[in-house]
């Protein structure tokens, strides 16, 4: 009996031993799949504020939970089923899928460009989002929501794309995973970002003199944080969006674009301190410069296909 029963602890021990390594190579994996989709991850967390300016303040923190509410949603009952069929039935469309996925960003982060460059960008801050009225709200959270169904979409493929040989079950696991901890990451920074001034606000009014000089400087920081959190979220579209369309021709089978930029790393690689970071910004000013030529055709397009018609009706 007792060597039955210490063969059956074994037997236990053995088994917690393999479920906890599968837990640990799930995390793992979900961590690895997460960093591959940081960039769309760095945008996503830019472009949410401006849902919630313009509101009270006593209202943005139910605004944001609600969006975070909704691209939870998204990911989980529409994008990770979606994802796992494509993956299980017709992996070839992930590519596809992933560079339309990044020509879009290309576009958003061109767009951007041409709205500062060509001055529309003040028009569309000259009247930010107010609460008027009952509905204004919902409008401006469905918005919200819409947008982050496509970036949520993108990263959920970027991180599916990571894992596409994991079998079926751990696939699921680590994207529910991902779409757990980066929806957690993201909506979080966001809250701490909008409430940021706020807190500033409330340190400001202390008696403590070194409480009250922290709150001053985070109040007048918060505009060149947002202003600087905007830039950024323009670059990681283009720089995303570039890596995701180069990446996808290379996969497809046009290994040229790929191979020049990896000529261009390898030539800066070895310099001796700097080499390494060097290397990475060659990937990311290449992966950018893709995203913005793409983009802007796609900007280029858009724009004066409306114009002829518009000139064609006249």
């Amino acid at each position: 009996m007792a060597g039955g029963l210490a063969a059956l602890l074994d037997d236990i021990a053995a088994l917690a031993k393999l479920a906890a390594a599968s837990v640990d190579d799930v995390g793992a994996a979900a961590g690895r799949a997460s960093a591959k989709a940081a960039g769309v991850v760095i945008d996503d967390t830019a472009v949410t504020p401006r849902y919630v300016h313009g509101f009270t303040p006593d209202r943005e923190l139910p605004i944001i939970r609600r969006i975070a509410v909704g691209s939870l949603r998204n990911k989980l009952l529409f994008i990770l089923p979606a994802a796992l069929l494509l993956s299980q039935f017709l992996p070839w469309l992930l590519t596809p899928i992933l560079m339309v996925g990044g020509a879009y960003l290309s576009y958003e982060g061109a767009e951007k460009i041409w709205e500062l460059v060509s001055g529309h960008a003040k028009e569309h801050t000259s009247a930010p989002a107010a609460a008027q009225g009952a509905d204004t709200e919902k409008t401006m959270v469905g918005g919200a929501i819409r947008t982050d169904f496509i970036l949520s979409a993108e990263i959920m493929v970027i991180a599916l794309n990571e894992v596409a040989d994991e079998p079926l079950l751990s696939r699921a696991l680590i994207l529910a995973v991902v779409a757990l901890a980066i929806t957690a990451l993201v909506y979080g920074v966001v809250a701490l970002i909008v409430k940021m001034d706020d807190i500033g606000l409330h340190l400001a009014g202390r008696e403590n003199r070194a409480a009250a000089a922290t709150g001053r400087v985070l109040v007048r920081a918060m505009p060149k944080v947002l202003s600087v959190l905007s830039t950024v979220g323009i670059v990681a579209m283009l720089w995303v969006g570039g890596h995701i369309l180069l990446s996808g021709v290379d996969t497809l089978g046009w290994h040229g674009p790929i191979d020049v930029l990896h000529h261009l790393e390898e030539a800066v690689h070895h310099v001796p301190g700097v080499g390494g970071v060097l290397a990475w910004l060659v990937d990311t000013l290449g992966s950018a410069l893709v995203g913005l030529v793409v983009g802007a055709v796609i900007v280029a397009v858009l724009h004066l296909v409306p114009r002829r018609r518009s000139a064609a009706a006249h």
